[in-house]
């Protein structure tokens, strides 16, 4: 695997979100955002706290009507009741101008604005409503997110661009110049807020758009041009195994590349769907890329003919919830047991061989060969299992090497 050595970040300002520092050598955040109607109280306190106990650091919640920014506050308040400081990020479209000055107290609890250049200014001929917001935000000391989106992008500043394109010697294609759009209302926005007076290190930017190819062309084109923090995601990526393997392609590459400070996997649920499945997924794209490590990392291999019973699946499963359900005990205390590996393999073709290299590693027995399961602690073969008890005493064994291996708080 590649060392964490090897990805240098592209350099910026921190900016800090409710504690959270964001930017620089700082670790990649990661992010999410609820899907309740924010005006909900209660339904809003429950999905943000699962969010946040699931990793992610950082909440965004819609914040649209008057009830949404009303609801701002006891939000937070029951958040904070419960122990949990999670700072929340309000998302703000239309009309953010008018929510952020009728609702102090919206403005004063929330932890950073989100706001959309291509539709802050609907209805204006001047940047009035997008001056409003950033003066609530500078004299409330809070950092903004100038999210620009392709779906909402600028339409004055796409048409000009258009237009000088089409006048060129040689006109570029439609789609560069409205990527070039993309990257020039994200910049051109960041330099009026801090003409009018947001801080330099308070300011962060994203360029949204659907596609994964078209992320990497906008964030390459927009990083070397600013030292402003990046968020990263791809808007409207999809659902299930499409949005995973599209997101995980796009922000990959560009955190391979050093962009990108910090992530939100933007996945449409299914109905009735557990929200925090896009913070796990953002988690483990990070952890895939040895960049942070949030919980132990199982290796399996997918099976073969060697494999027809499900066993080995069963106990990978099991070995996986365990892990991830043990991780809030154990990361308080046993510090860097999220860099544990662990290998549960299904035959001995390649069981041993990875075992060998895990952490602490199981080699089942294929289909047709002898009951027996070989486990090996740090390249050596411990013991050998045999019988219906090989699942609950592996775990055993797991739980013993975590404890004698990570030192205890």
């Amino acid at each position: 695997m590649i060392p964490m050595a090897a990805i240098q970040r592209r350099k910026s300002v921190v900016s800090e979100v409710g504690g959270v520092k964001v930017g620089g050598a700082h670790p990649v955040v990661v992010q999410s955002m609820t899907n309740t109607d924010t005006a909900d109280i209660a339904g809003t306190v429950k999905q943000v706290a699962a969010l946040f106990r699931a990793g992610s650091e950082l909440v965004r919640v819609t914040v649209n009507t008057d009830e949404a920014a009303a609801a701002i506050s006891p939000i937070v308040e029951r958040l904070e009741a419960q122990g949990l400081r999670v700072p929340i990020i309000g998302d703000f479209h239309y009309n953010g101008h008018l929510l952020l000055k009728k609702f102090p107290a919206c403005a004063q609890k929330l932890a950073k604005y989100r706001i959309n250049p291509g539709n802050v200014n609907i209805g204006k001929k001047h940047d009035d409503n997008f001056r409003t917001m950033v003066e609530v935000a500078r004299d409330n000391g809070k950092p903004v997110r100038i999210g620009v989106n392709w779906g909402s992008l600028d339409q004055a500043l796409l048409t000009r661009m258009m237009d000088e394109n089409a006048h060129a010697a040689e006109p570029l294609a439609a789609d560069e110049v409205m990527r070039q759009a993309i990257v020039e209302s994200a910049l051109r926005s960041a330099e009026m807020a801090e003409q009018y007076g947001l801080p330099h290190n308070s300011i962060i930017l994203s360029a949204k758009v659907s596609s994964a190819q078209n992320l990497i062309d906008v964030y390459r084109m927009l990083a070397p041009r600013c030292d402003y923090p990046l968020h990263l995601g791809l808007t409207e990526a999809g659902m299930g195994s499409k949005g995973i393997v599209a997101s995980t392609a796009a922000m990959g590459i560009l955190l391979q590349d050093g962009i990108g400070d910090t992530i939100r996997v933007s996945l449409t649920p299914a109905p009735n769907g557990d929200r925090t499945e896009e913070v796990i997924v953002a988690q483990q794209i990070l952890q895939s890329l040895e960049i942070r490590s949030f919980t132990p990392q199982v290796s399996a291999c997918p099976g073969c003919g060697r494999t027809t019973s499900t066993f080995f699946q069963e106990m990978a499963q099991q070995i996986e919830s365990y892990l991830r359900e043990q991780m809030p005990v154990w990361k308080s205390q046993y510090p860097g047991v999220e860099d544990l590996h662990v290998a549960v393999m299904g035959c001995i073709v390649n069981g041993p061989g990875e075992s060998k290299h895990a952490h602490i590693g199981i080699s089942l027995p294929g289909t047709f060969e002898d009951p027996v399961a070989p486990v090996y602690a740090d390249g050596r073969l411990l013991v050998t299992l045999r019988g219906d008890t090989i699942v609950p005493e592996f775990i055993k064994i797991l739980n013993t090497y975590v404890k004698s291996h990570y030192k205890a708080i």
